[in-house]
């Protein structure tokens, strides 16, 4: 099976990238030049010289906060690209899997978000994933939307490496503690994406197809998700910071968030199998390997 990625340095692609080789699967990134979101007309030529059997749709703007001054490159990006990644698809007749968020949401909800639920993103971020979305849903039939939220991994910049870089030089740092969601491993979100491509390569039936939501066992909010990450560090270094709740009002930002990121995998664990452990799992994992290779740094 080949397996196509679109774009090469975000942490998805990356743990992608690391997912496949472990499990025979002929991957190709594809990014700029070759593969522009931003000039569509780019994208059905740099697909179709390398012939994949399933598309992965990871690449995307992902500047929450930036999105806000500079939406038409968002829109872009996210929107039409995304459109034009699901065309190229159909017109090649192959699969799709297409990453979004749960920033497709407002977060007012009281309890996790089902894949029914009503769409109203708060953000230019959620509305050009929200774009994206339906532009793959109009380009193609044969697709799987994936949506996951709080995403981490050894790769790129997330909350996880944010927080272990902090208590660095930081004895405290404040966190805010009125938001909560599923922190999700993208290592996790990679063996899913593969698992979901062999399935739908196997087997055409439309039970397979359509939108899903990705998220481990559990919630948090940021701050307790940010406890954990330094108890792992207090366990294998010693060294304690302590986490201090904030409310979001604490800590202004452009965009703003859904209160409520959480959402329910139900779905995707009755249609493609796939049940996540619960978060704390995955964030002991991913902090003890970034602590260790960090004290493997300080001895050499």
């Amino acid at each position: 099976m080949r397996v196509l990625v679109t774009g090469r340095s975000g942490q998805v692609a990356q743990c992608l990238q690391d997912v496949a080789a472990r499990r025979d699967v002929e991957l190709v990134s594809v990014g700029r030049p070759y593969l522009d979101l931003e000039d569509p007309g780019s994208v059905l030529p740099a697909v179709a010289r390398l012939a994949p059997d399933v598309i992965v749709s990871a690449a995307g703007y992902t500047a929450v906060d930036k999105a806000e001054t500079e939406p038409a490159v968002a829109y872009r990006i996210n929107g039409a690209g995304a459109g034009a990644v699901a065309a190229a698809a159909g017109q090649l007749g192959v699969p799709l899997i297409h990453l979004s968020t749960d920033y497709v949401f407002d977060g007012f909800k009281s309890d996790p978000y089902d894949e029914e639920d009503i769409a109203v993103p708060l953000s230019v971020y959620g509305a050009s994933k929200l774009e994206g979305e339906r532009q793959v849903r109009a380009a193609t039939d044969n697709h799987v939307i994936l949506r996951a939220a709080w995403l981490y991994s050894p790769y790129g910049g997330n909350f996880l490496k944010t927080m272990l870089r902090l208590a660095q030089t930081r004895n405290e740092i404040a966190v805010v503690a009125d938001q909560r969601g599923g922190p999700t491993s993208a290592i996790a979100l990679a063996e899913g994406v593969i698992t979901i491509a062999r399935q739908l390569t196997e087997d055409v039936s439309r039970e397979l197809r359509g939108t899903f939501h990705f998220a481990p066992a559990g919630d948090a909010s940021w701050a307790e998700f940010a406890a954990a990450i330094m108890e792992c560090r207090r366990v294998k270094t010693g060294r304690s910071t302590t986490i201090i709740p904030i409310a979001t009002s604490d800590y202004p930002t452009a965009a703003q968030r859904p209160a409520n990121s959480r959402l329910n995998a139900q779905r995707l664990a009755q249609i493609h199998g796939i049940r996540l452990p619960h978060w704390q799992w995955s964030t002991q994992d991913i902090a003890g390997h970034l602590l260790a290779r960090e004290m493997q740094e300080v001895t050499t």
